[in-house]
């Protein structure tokens, strides 16, 4: 009797002790997948994403629709002399645009620790794209620049993959090996490696404008990582050595390069394009011609709906839609440099500030060589040119530059 008595008279306390531990136990599992959630929201960054992220995302679709105004109307003639519906090239680049879409959303969902992941083998799937353009079946030729692939009905121009590429396996190297950017052997050089390898192949195919910029894009990785100064410019001294020679073993391509020196002696022959050009740009006047009103794309101004797609613009939309294009680039690249600077972890910067020098140089050469300031590369004009290659890599460089943007920290 006393035992089942004591027995009655310890349970209430046991019982009070177990809603203790279980409350504490509760307690610290709810911490725990506070934790836990907090992680979770920073990867799927459900918090407030920063003015940079926007201003990016409404940049990038503004000039993705400006490019596809300035297609249709530049294109149109084009298609129609070869025997085309007028909007042929406009509904294959809008198809373009719209694959693009779709990879910006997955570049901006995408993973950054993943994509390091991928960063090393990304540069060899982007050296084996550029080799196929030497095997007959799948290679092509367009304007003396054997750079482009057919995959089926789709023709690819796999040294615009390469560019992106090379910055974010940049990204990646220079980001793990960050304390050690004065050995060269173990950061600048590998880096390097890669990059004349993919600049190599587009001096083969006879694609001098990818090969600039690739070298630019190094570079600019290169300087935004912390590289030695003296070692970048003895190489960049070198590059310039080497272009030198290159261009005098070809009198065609150096009397080519240096034609913008001599517009006018040359205008019936190697700078043909750029005056003409020019004197699209001189027709606009301060508010241009109206779109589908200008003269340029009948046949004057080669290459009217691609590489020169800037005179058209300049002539249909004149000065006022000139300086709100270049707005336009100028927000972009700032805010993308923006994003790089207020990151904090390494790989985010690089990635970004590589991404927006990509989008800065490529922007300067093309308007540099319509307007007789620069050589005329065979560049396409970001997001404007026709060029379905181009406009997807640049809509995922931006989906990426969002996915920087989210995850500052």
């Amino acid at each position: 009797m006393t035992v089942a008595i004591q027995r009655q008279t310890r349970r209430p306390k046991e019982i009070s002790d177990r809603r203790r531990l279980a409350y504490e136990r509760a307690q610290m599992a709810r911490a725990g997948q506070g934790k836990i959630r907090s992680r979770f929201r920073e990867d799927v960054s459900r918090d407030p994403k920063p003015l940079g992220f926007y201003m990016i995302l409404a940049v990038s679709i503004t000039l993705v629709l400006f490019g596809l105004v300035m297609v249709l109307s530049a294109s149109s003639i084009t298609s129609f002399h070869n025997g085309g519906s007028p909007w042929k090239l406009f509904i294959r680049q809008a198809t373009m645009a719209g694959l693009g879409g779709v990879g910006m959303s997955f570049a901006y969902a995408f993973r950054l620790d993943y994509l390091r992941h991928l960063a090393k083998i990304l540069p060899g799937v982007g050296i084996v794209l550029m080799l196929m353009a030497f095997i007959p079946k799948f290679g092509t030729s367009v304007n003396g620049a054997h750079a482009w692939v057919h995959i089926g009905d789709q023709k690819l121009q796999p040294s615009e993959f390469m560019k992106l590429f090379i910055i974010i396996f940049g990204a990646d190297l220079l980001a793990s090996r960050d304390k050690e950017m004065g050995t060269l052997n173990r950061t600048m050089f590998p880096f390097l490696g890669v990059v004349c390898l993919g600049a190599g192949l587009s001096i083969v195919q006879s694609d001098l404008g990818s090969c600039i910029v690739m070298l630019g894009i190094a570079a600019s990785i290169l300087f935004l990582a912390g590289a030695p100064l003296r070692p970048m410019a003895g190489l960049g001294l070198a590059t310039a050595v080497f272009g030198t020679i290159y261009l005098n073993l070809s009198p065609d391509k150096m009397s080519r390069f240096t034609s913008f020196m001599h517009l006018e002696a040359l205008r019936e022959s190697d700078s043909y394009q750029v005056y003409q050009a020019l004197i699209s740009l001189s027709n606009g006047g301060v508010t241009g011609t109206g779109i589908g009103a200008g003269s340029g794309k009948w046949g004057y101004v080669p290459l009217a709906h691609s590489d020169f797609i800037f005179a058209i613009l300049a002539e249909e939309m004149g000065l006022l839609g000139v300086i709100g294009l270049v707005t336009l680039f100028a927000f972009l690249i700032y805010f993308g440099l923006q994003v790089a600077l207020s990151c904090r972890h390494r790989f985010g910067m690089l990635l970004a500030g590589g991404i927006s020098a990509w989008f800065l140089i490529q922007i300067v050469i093309n308007i540099g060589g319509v307007v007789g300031l620069l050589p005329v590369t065979g560049l396409t004009l970001p997001f404007i040119s026709f060029g379905g290659t181009s406009l997807i890599v640049s809509m995922v460089a931006c989906g990426l530059l969002m996915n920087v943007a989210r995850r500052p920290r």
